[in-house]
């Protein structure tokens, strides 16, 4: 009996960790298994991959530390010159906090990423704006710290 209690004790911390709000189940689906996709492009050394989770506009914003990028062309060169090859871009995870509905066509994500790489290790926080576009949902915005 208390085996069982455990368990259950701790596959609920484990839903408390990710909390979706208002988020149909087929929504978070779609979102989630882009950010896993990406994750595997990451991992795989494969910017353009990973890109494909993105809006391909004009319109897309990323903010970083070093300030606002513009476009999804500009996005693809700044990751491509911050990381330019395999070792460089080492192992990315997402630990993803939160996921909730903004209006029905967008949600935010809150969430940290964790890259190792040989020589070092870095981490940080994220928030994303996805928003359905063409049947699609895609990053529109991307603060990243």
């Amino acid at each position: 009996m208390l085996r069982i209690l455990l368990l259950f004790f701790c596959f609920s911390i484990n839903l408390q960790h990710m909390k979706s709000q208002n988020v149909k189940p087929k929504v978070e689906k779609k979102i989630m298994d882009s950010m896993k996709q990406q994750e595997i492009c990451w991992n795989e050394g494969d910017i353009d991959c990973f890109m494909e989770g993105y809006w391909k506009s004009d319109q897309l914003r990323f903010m970083g530390k070093n300030g606002v990028t513009y476009g999804w062309q500009n996005t693809l060169d700044r990751y491509k010159k911050t990381y330019p090859d395999k070792s460089a871009m080492g192992k990315l995870t997402f630990d993803i906090i939160s996921l909730e509905m903004l209006d029905k066509d967008k949600t935010l994500m809150v969430g940290k990423w964790h890259l190792a790489r040989s020589k070092d290790e870095l981490g940080g926080h994220f928030s994303l704006i996805w928003q359905k576009i063409d049947g699609e949902w895609v990053i529109v915005f991307d603060h990243s710290s």
